[in-house]
């Protein structure tokens, strides 16, 4: 039987900019907001660094 977080990672895509994920993805920012898991690729993540450490949700950035 796969792993949940396994499967969930083949259809992963950058919230903010649509990157798909290429395998999990190990070096992206994951997001917990209103109970939804978001992930950010590197630029993303890089681009709004200080935004995710103030903890704001990624519909204030």
């Amino acid at each position: 039987m796969p792993r949940p977080d396994t499967a969930e990672a083949r259809h992963i895509v950058c919230a903010r900019c649509g990157t798909p994920a290429d395998g999990p993805p190990l070096t992206w920012t994951c997001s917990m907001e209103n109970g939804t898991r978001h992930y950010f690729c590197d630029n993303c993540a890089r681009s709004n660094l200080r935004a995710i450490e103030g903890r704001l949700d990624s519909a204030w950035w």
